[in-house]
C-alpha cells in the first residue's frame, strides 16, 4: 500500500498527452493520475498500445515535437516535468532521474570503451575529475556482478553478452544514484537464467540505493519478482491499480482478469485446454468511445451503462482501484491453471525429425583474413528426434547452440558430422541453395522478429503470393486465391493483402509470417523465439493457432525458446541443451518433473512465475558459459553445476542414463538421488527466497 503520509517522489496529475498528426490530434493518454513513492517499485503493464512507452517517455520528457503534455501536471520531486526549462532538465536527466531501455544497444556508443561511457556520466553531472570518475565506474560494475571489470572497463559493447551489456547499462543509471530508475522491457529478449540475474541485482541496488523504480513490461512473471505494486494501463487509462498480492489474487477490471488468463504456466498443456485469448485490438487513440474503451472487447459489458459516459474510479480497499462500473459485481477470480491432458504419443511411430550425433564445428578468425587456428564447436554429438504432427522444443541460454541447429535443419550452413535426416532423407550436408523445391518446400522457418524477414515496401499480398509462385509454380491468379485462404487460416481477413508490414500490429505480422511459411504445404517448421517479444494476448492467440494448424495439418514444430511456461504448454518432447550437447531430453511432462539435469532443474527456478504466493527457492548460477573453443574434459556444466560431486565433473564425461520412454540425461548423480535431492533435499548453492 501507498503511504499517503510521505510526499510522492513521481506523481501523474490528470496528466493529458497528445501527439500533433497531420490527420488530427492523437490523444494517447487521456488523463492520467498515480504516484510512486520513494524507494517504491511500480510495475506498469498492458498490450502495446496502451500507452506504457509514453508514460516513460513523458517523465523524460523525450516526446519529440509531436508529443506534449496538453493538460495536467506531471511532477518530480515536486516540480513540473513539462514546465521545466531545457537547463533543469539537463541537470536532473542521468543524475535525479534515469532510464533503462529494452535494447542495451541503443544506450551504448560502439566506438567507445565502456570504461569511458561510464565516467561520462559523473563527469558531466557530478563535475569529479577522471580518478574519481574511474573509481566510481570500477565501483559500480563490481555493485552490478560484473567479473573482472578493470577488464571490462576495456572492452567495446559488442564484446559483451546481451546480459552484461544491460548490467553496464544499469550501472551507468544508478552510477549517480538517482531517486527515479524508469525501466522499459529491461529484460526482454534474455536468457531466462540471466533475466533472472538482472531481476536480483535490479532488486538488491533497488534497496542499497533506496531509488524508486517505475518497471515497464509485458511479462507478468518478472513485474511479480520486482514490484511492490502494479498498474494496468489500457488505452492511456489506468484502469487497475494496487498491491502485487491484491491485484493477482482479486483483479477488479475485467481486462486484468483477460490478461492473467492469457498467461500459460507451467502446469498446463496443450492437451488439457486453449489458451483464453483476449478478442479485438487496442482501439486507435484518434476515436475514443463515450464510455469505457474496453467494452467492445469486454465479456462483462452492459450497453448504455458501460458504453455511454466516463466511467468512475472505484475504490476497493487498501489503495486497490478499479475504473469499472461493473468491478464489484464480478464473480470471484480463480486462475485458470493446473489444466492438463494426456498426449497420444505412440512410440511406435517413425520420427518424422531424426539427428544422430550431430557436430557443427567453426573455424574462428580474426580480423577480416587472419585465422586463429581454433575451433568453435558449436553442435557436439548431438541426438534428438521429433514426431509426426508433435511439438519438439528446445531450451538453453544463449551459446547453447539452438540456433546452430536451427540453421543446419533449414540448410543456412551445413553440418560437419553427423545425420540429420528428414523423412530417412540427409538434408544436413546439403546448403539451401541446393535443395530441391520439393525439400524446400517440406521444411520452412518463422523467426523471432517478422520484421527482419518482411520487405517494408512490398504488400502482404505480394510477399505470400511470391513463396507460392517460387514453391509451388502458381500463376499470379492462382497465388492471389491462395493467399486469401492463407490469409483466412491464420484468421486474418483478405483486406490485409493490400496492407504493407508498417500498417500492421506485432501479431498480425507474426501471423502473416506463418501464413508465408505454410504456403509450401510444409511437414517441418521450425520456429525460433516465434512468441518472445509479443503481448500476452497476442502470445496466446499465436499459440493458440500454432496448436490449431498442426492438429489440422499434422504438422512437425521445432519450437525454439526460453520461455518455459510456453514450452511446457506447446511442446511434446523437449531437449535441453548446454553448449552445444543436449543435457537432457524426453517427453516434456518427464522433463519438467524429477529427476531434472541439475541445468534444467536451475532453468526451471529462473523462470518468473505471474503469482505472488508461489515464489521458492531459486538457484544461482555463477559465472558464464565456457568457451565453445575451449570445452571441459567432463561435463560441461561442471563449473557452473550447484551439485556438483567432485573432480570427476571436471575430467570424465557423464553418463547418460535412460529413464525410460525416452527420457535421459547425462550427469554423474544417479537417477535415484537426484530425485530425493530435488524434492527433499536443498541444493548446494541456492539464492534465498524469491
Amino acid at each position: 500500500m501507498t503511504d499517503r503520509t510521505v510526499s510522492p517522489l513521481l506523481e501523474f496529475r490528470n496528466a493529458r498527452i497528445s501527439f500533433m498528426l497531420r490527420v488530427g490530434e492523437a490523444n494517447v493518454i487521456p488523463g492520467l493520475s498515480f504516484s510512486i513513492n520513494p524507494g517504491e517499485a511500480m510495475g506498469l503493464v498492458g498490450e502495446s498500445g496502451c500507452g506504457k512507452s509514453t508514460v516513460a517517455l513523458a517523465i523524460m520528457r523525450y516526446l519529440g515535437r509531436a508529443g506534449r503534455v496538453t493538460s495536467g501536471q506531471i511532477m518530480f520531486e515536486g516540480r513540473d516535468i513539462a514546465s521545466m526549462s531545457e537547463d533543469e532538465l539537463r541537470r536532473i536527466r542521468g543524475k535525479r532521474l534515469a532510464m533503462v531501455y529494452q535494447d542495451p544497444m541503443s544506450s551504448l556508443n560502439p566506438v567507445k570503451t565502456i570504461g569511458s561511457q561510464l565516467m561520462e556520466v559523473p563527469i558531466i553531472h557530478d563535475d569529479a575529475d577522471e580518478a574519481k570518475a574511474r573509481a566510481m565506474a570500477l565501483r559500480m560494475l563490481d555493485e552490478v556482478k560484473l567479473p573482472d571489470a578493470a577488464s571490462v572497463m576495456n572492452r567495446y559493447p559488442h564484446q559483451l553478452s546481451g546480459g552484461q551489456q544491460q548490467r553496464v547499462v544499469i550501472a551507468m543509471a544508478l552510477i549517480t544514484q538517482p531517486s527515479l530508475l524508469v525501466m522499459d522491457e529491461p529484460t526482454t529478449g534474455l536468457d531466462v537464467t540471466v533475466e533472472a540475474a538482472v531481476l536480483d541485482l535490479v532488486r538488491e541496488l533497488r534497496q542499497r540505493h533506496n531509488s524508486a523504480i517505475l518497471f515497464i513490461s509485458h511479462n507478468l512473471g518478472t513485474v511479480v519478482r520486482v514490484c511492490d505494486r502494479i498498474g494496468v494501463m489500457y488505452a492511456g487509462e489506468m484502469v487497475e491499480q494496487g498491491t502485487i498480492r491484491e491485484v493477482f489474487a482479486n483483479p477488479g477490471h475485467p481486462y486484468t482478469r483477460g490478461l492473467l488468463d492469457c498467461l500459460p504456466t507451467l502446469g498446463r498443456d496443450k492437451h488439457g485446454s486453449p489458451l483464453s485469448t483476449i478478442p479485438g485490438q487496442v482501439g486507435s487513440p484518434l476515436s475514443r468511445p463515450p464510455g469505457c474503451s474496453f467494452a467492445k472487447r469486454c465479456a462483462f459489458a452492459e450497453e448504455g451503462r458501460c458504453t455511454t459516459v466516463p466511467i468512475a474510479i472505484e475504490t476497493l480497499g487498501g489503495g486497490h482501484l478499479a475504473q469499472c462500473v461493473r468491478t464489484r459485481e464480478l464473480p470471484p477470480y480463480q486462475r485458470r491453471e493446473g489444466l492438463s491432458g494426456v498426449g497420444n504419443d505412440d512410440e511406435s511411430v517413425p520420427a518424422m525429425l531424426e539427428i544422430t550425433a550431430l557436430r557443427k564445428t567453426y573455424r574462428q578468425t580474426h580480423g577480416l583474413f587472419g585465422d586463429t587456428g581454433k575451433t568453435v564447436k558449436a553442435l557436439n554429438d548431438v541426438d534428438m528426434f521429433a514426431k509426426p504432427g508433435k511439438t519438439l522444443a528446445i531450451v538453453g541460454e544463449s551459446g547453447c547452440g539452438k540456433s546452430t541447429l536451427a540453421k543446419v535443419l533449414s540448410g543456412l550452413v551445413t553440418s560437419t558430422d553427423g545425420a540429420v535426416r528428414l523423412e530417412r532423407e540427409e538434408i544436413g550436408t546439403v546448403g539451401v541453395d541446393k535443395r530441391p523445391q520439393s525439400l524446400k518446400r517440406k521444411l520452412q522457418m518463422v523467426f523471432q522478429n517478422p520484421d527482419s524477414t518482411l520487405n517494408p515496401s512490398h504488400s502482404v499480398g505480394y510477399v505470400i503470393g511470391r513463396a507460392l509462385r517460387r514453391l509451388k509454380g502458381m500463376s499470379r491468379r492462382e497465388a492471389e486465391n491462395e493467399t486469401a485462404r492463407l490469409l483466412d487460416v491464420v484468421k486474418l481477413n483478405g483486406d490485409f493483402a493490400h496492407r504493407k508490414p508498417h500498417q500492421l500490429s506485432g501479431g498480425q505480422k507474426q501471423r502473416i509470417a506463418i501464413a508465408r511459411a505454410l504456403a509450401g504445404d510444409p511437414e517441418v517448421m521450425i520456429a525460433d523465439e516465434p512468441v518472445s517479444a509479443l503481448d500476452v494476448s497476442v502470445q496466446a492467440a499465436i499459440i493458440n493457432l500454432l496448436n490449431e494448424l498442426q492438429t489440422e495439418r499434422k504438422t512437425t514444430f521445432l519450437f525454439i525458446s526460453h520461455d518455459l511456461a510456453v514450452v511446457r504448454y506447446m511442446a511434446d518432447h523437449v531437449a535441453v541443451m548446454y553448449l552445444g550437447k543436449v543435457v537432457e531430453f524426453g517427453r516434456a511432462a518427464e522433463v519438467f518433473e524429477p529427476p531434472f539435469h541439475p541445468y534444467t532443474e536451475a532453468l526451471l527456478s529462473a523462470a518468473p512465475v505471474p503469482d505472488p504466493t508461489r515464489q521458492g527457492e531459486r538457484i544461482i548460477l555463477d559465472g558464464a558459459l565456457p568457451s565453445a573453443t575451449d570445452l571441459p574434459p567432463g561435463c560441461p556444466f561442471s563449473s557452473r553445476c550447484p551439485r556438483k560431486v567432485g573432480a570427476i565433473c571436471d575430467t570424465t564425461p557423464p553418463p547418460e542414463q535412460q529413464l525410460g520412454h525416452g527420457h535421459r540425461i547425462a550427469c554423474h548423480i544417479p537417477a535415484v538421488e537426484l530425485v530425493a535431492l530435488q524434492r527433499g533435499g536443498a541444493p548446494a548453492k541456492v539464492a534465498a527466497k524469491a
